[in-house]
């Protein structure tokens, strides 16, 4: 296979040939899959009309997401400046000198049956003229074009810039200036955005989101100096919030009701039609953010929650046989192996008539009440525009099985038991009688890094309730870090690659591959006290370090970002990228400065190496502006400013029993947990090291000195 490095010359080499001969680029990038993009796969890329064109006047190509997502990055960003907003699929016409020039999401293809979204082009207008008028306008005003796009890409730089203001002015600052504060103020922010009626925080379409949903939900577990400004009350509201919309998303057709896993989101307000495609990142994070709602609540029905997503992730097919995760299952499927066209959601949709033929009249109509089948289907036609789910119902919960049993005249016990029979029963028959979505079979080491530390914090947890599923959730994610550290780390140039699929893949990993996966091998060091995951840990850090830390002083030409602190998304020596992106913001998934700041931190109370703790300070003063002004969009980072100001307890456990279990309890925020007997961890920590083993006890360590840790006793 080709190196990265040999791609991207060869790529440039191509570009140069289109400056003699005014050839377009035209990028697709297609994250596996939304909607929009199996829709222009079959229009437009399927079209031999399109690829005449395409072939003829353009350099097509066609980028995967999830393996470049620096590139996507960079011309999402320019489409979302443009059109107001962003999706996939991304289209994107660029110069020879990679500037952009015109871009959308979108674009009807022939016989075409959506909506168009494009930056200059009128909605209605379908990719086929789009593209005979960017050959048309590239031919007859070629400088006028690169002109434009020269000058919309000085615009993104500087906008990519902002936010370090106080950076770039020379003005010293060590990201003392972020106060707790900031945590009463986003509380309030999404307080104002909380839908009373469905839960959630926003209105169709609506995303989980689970980077706030933790934030809220773990306010109440800071120590008490957190709670005095945010306000007691506050902090309670906050995690009720978390948890009605939790309980929401459990019943909702967001979750498959017969099998494992959440979809991605939701169309609808009330959670009751997804997007049915399944993604890997979120399965980890609802399972960490679930997870903190049953340690906090004890709730059975948050726990429940916790066993369908270890068990999907811990299952065929999304656990590699290999070791590790596979990213994602399609949204759409076939009907039946006999039918030739995919639906969306064809394989988690049902009809009354199967019930009752599955599980037989009094059964199916029994679970047909449980879920909320009706004969003429639960989708309403306005949100059913391809007339996909005619007569077909989305399960979700809608009753409880106690309220069911006096509807039914029968015994809660009795109704109990027919509603998990038919579960597995409908399972069984979906298992056997359609075929799966889908799957989207690399392994991600990024969206991996995120499903270790999950499954880590899960096994811990379920220890003293389920053995069994706590050590099959231990064992895959130990299987994960295993998997990665032999076929995508390069012990001798302690650098990590991104994707592996039938074979490692050429494209190096980046700033996110580092610290997601840093955050999952410390989550898997305190539920295992094995020191090879630590050190592992540490040895990814110096290297993320080396590579994508801001350290320069002053802004230039190859950089968008100037000033100390932080970390790029990829390493600002990159070669033929038009920018270098600095994400502070979280999305659907946490920003990598955020959980970097976090895993810094941790890392210093369980190294007592203050040189991290220097540096998660430094990342959040590289993103202070842009946090005061809008601390909502900073959640992960807000964790990071209260570890900032009211330090990371560092627990220190010599001894098992009894004294380990308890000091693993609750969610532990702000703090570490590490054993005291390791020789490696001994050598690397001088507090640590000289501590006596010979008794079992808990030692808290901060700011240098260590004291018995009696709370824990």
């Amino acid at each position: 296979m080709a190196s990265a490095e040999n791609e991207e010359l060869r790529l440039v080499n191509r570009l140069s040939e289109s400056r003699i001969t005014a050839c377009w680029l035209t990028s697709s990038f297609f994250a596996h899959k939304p909607r929009g993009c199996h829709v222009m796969e079959r229009e437009s890329f399927s079209s031999p009309e399109i690829a005449q064109i395409l072939n003829t006047h353009f350099i097509p190509i066609k980028m995967d997401r999830e393996e470049r997502p620096d590139i996507d990055a960079i011309y999402m960003n320019y489409v979302q400046a443009t059109t107001g907003s962003g999706g996939w699929p991304l289209n994107v016409f660029i110069t020879p000198d990679l500037e952009p020039v015109f871009g959308g999401t979108y674009w009807p293809g022939p016989n075409h049956s959506m909506t168009a979204q494009g930056t200059l082009i009128s909605r209605t207008v379908g990719f086929l003229e789009i593209l005979k008028k960017m050959r048309d306008v590239w031919t007859t005003q070629e400088s006028r074009c690169r002109e434009s796009a020269k000058e919309i890409t000085r615009q993104l730089r500087e906008f990519a810039a902002e936010g370090v203001h106080s950076r770039q002015m020379g003005e010293k600052s060590e990201g003392d200036g972020l106060e707790l504060d900031l945590l009463e103020e986003a509380y309030q922010h999404f307080r104002k955005k909380y839908d009373n009626t469905n839960a959630g925080f926003s209105t169709a379409p609506k995303f989980p989101t689970p980077v706030n949903l933790q934030f809220l939900l773990r306010l109440g577990q800071w120590p008490q100096a957190v709670k005095d400004v945010v306000g007691e009350e506050e902090c309670s509201d906050a995690a009720g919030m978390v948890t009605n919309t939790l309980r929401k998303m459990a019943r909702g057709g967001i979750r498959d009701q017969i099998g494992f896993g959440f979809s991605r989101y939701s169309v609808t307000k009330d959670w009751s039609l997804p997007h049915f495609e399944k993604m890997l990142y979120d399965q980890a994070q609802l399972l960490d953010v679930y997870l903190d709602a049953f340690l906090i609540t004890r709730d059975p029905e948050m726990l429940g929650a916790v066993y369908d997503i270890a068990t999907y992730l811990t299952s065929p097919p999304m656990a590699a046989p290999t070791g590790g995760f596979y990213s994602a299952e399609d949204a759409d499927s076939y009907p039946t192996p006999s039918d030739s066209e995919k639906r969306e959601g064809a394989y988690y949709v049902w009809t009354l008539k199967e019930f009752r033929t599955v599980l037989g009249d009094r059964d199916g109509n029994i679970c047909a009440r449980f879920y909320g089948i009706l004969a003429d289907g639960n989708v309403a036609r306005e949100n059913d525009p391809h007339d996909e789910f005619i007569s077909q119902n989305v399960l979700k919960i809608t009753t409880t099985p106690a309220a069911l049993a006096k509807q039914v005249g029968m015994a809660e016990s009795e109704v109990s038991t027919i509603l998990k029979d038919g579960r597995k029963k409908l399972r069984e028959y979906r298992e056997k009688n359609r075929p799966r979505p889908a799957l989207d079979d690399k392994i991600v080491v990024c969206w991996n890094g995120l499903a270790i530390g999950a499954l880590a914090r899960t096994s811990t947890a379920l220890e003293a309730i389920d053995a069994e599923k706590a050590n099959t959730c231990r064992q895959a994610a130990e299987d994960a870090a295993t998997f990665i550290r032999k076929e995508l780390f390069d012990e001798d140039t302690k650098t990590l690659y991104r994707v592996y699929r039938e074979g490692r893949g050429d494209t190096p990993g980046f700033c996110d591959d580092y610290a997601f996966l840093i955050h999952g091998l410390i989550d898997l060091y305190e539920a295992t006290f094995k020191e090879t995951y630590l050190e592992f840990a540490d040895i990814l850090q110096a290297s993320q370090t080396a590579q994508f830390h801001d350290s320069s002083s002053t802004s230039s030409s190859s950089s968008s970002s100037s000033g100390h602190g932080g970390f790029f998304t990829t390493s600002p020596t990159s070669p033929h990228l038009l920018l270098h992106l600095k994400s502070g913001m979280d999305a659907a998934e946490p920003s990598p400065n955020s959980l970097s700041a976090r895993n810094l931190f941790r890392l210093a109370s369980l190294l007592d190496h203050p040189p991290y703790a220097d540096l998660a300070r430094d990342t959040l003063a590289a993103f202070e502006a842009e946090v005061e002004q809008f601390p909502w969009c900073f959640a992960g980072m807000l964790a990071a400013v209260a570890m900032a100001r009211l330090g990371v307890k560092g627990v220190v456990v010599v001894g098992e029993g009894e004294v380990r279990r308890r000091v693993m309890e609750g969610v532990g925020v702000g703090r570490t947990v590490a054993w005291g007997g390791g020789e490696w961890l001994r050598g690397r920590n001088a507090l640590m090291g000289a501590m006596e083993v010979g008794k079992e006890r808990v030692m808290v360590c901060e700011g240098g000195a260590c004291r018995e840790g009696v709370e824990f006793v």
